[in-house]
Formats: C-alpha cells, sequence, structure tokens
C-alpha cells in the first residue's frame, strides 16, 4: 500500500500499533520501502523474540547492501510512525532532489516472502 501520509498522527500511531502486535504474534514482517530519484531503501522489521521487546531490523540500501541489527521495541515503533508520517516532498526536499514518481510503500507479509541478503 502507499504510505498514507494524508492521515492524522493518531491513525498512523494505531496503525504502527496493530502492525507490531501482527509482528510479535504472526510470522509476518513489515516492508518500509523508500523511493527516491534514482535510488531505494528497504527497511524489514521481524520479530526477534516470542513476547515482542526485540526486532531484527533489515536495511538495503541499493548503493550500500543490506545491513541487519537487532532493536528494541520502542526503536521499531518510533522508526515506522517517523516513516509513515514523513511527507514525500519532505525526503525529496532534504536529498535536494524532485519529487519521486513511485510513491513509499509499507505492506506487512509473510516472512517467507520477504527479500533477505
Amino acid at each position: 500500500m502507499a504510505v498514507p501520509t494524508d492521515r492524522d498522527h493518531a491513525s498512523v500511531v494505531a496503525l504502527v500499533e496493530c502492525t507490531l502486535v501482527e509482528l510479535t504474534h504472526e510470522a509476518v514482517g513489515a516492508v518500509f520501502v523508500d523511493h527516491q530519484v534514482g535510488r531505494s531503501t528497504r527497511t524489514q522489521y521481524v520479530a526477534g523474540d516470542d513476547v515482542g521487546e526485540q526486532f531484527q531490523k533489515r536495511h538495503f540500501d541499493d548503493r550500500l547492501g543490506w545491513h541487519e541489527t537487532t532493536i528494541p521495541r520502542r526503536t521499531v515503533r518510533d522508526e515506522l510512525i517517523t516513516q509513515l508520517t514523513q511527507s514525500p516532498s519532505t525526503s525529496a526536499e532534504r536529498s535536494g532532489e524532485g519529487a519521486t514518481s513511485e510513491p513509499d510503500t509499507f505492506v506487512v507479509k509473510p516472512v517467507r516472502e520477504l527479500r533477505t541478503p
């Protein structure tokens, strides 16, 4: 799904909280893809334990490749809220580039379907 940048903060927080519950209780991962002119990044979040306090963060950058780390739930929550509330124009302005034609996307899907290094 395209990132819902027109949503109010409370609805984005609710979406992130529901996502975290699903990540903890189901064999699914959350994927955020950020498209910028000439490059894209993909960040995946997968539960690292069965209580939902630790998550594997897998980050892929077209230029730098894969990087994987373990992060706490609070960090996942904060990162997802930031990513989902950031407008596409803000990301383009920060990088000094024009807007890209592809929207950023966010999806929750089975772990077996996630791209891996």
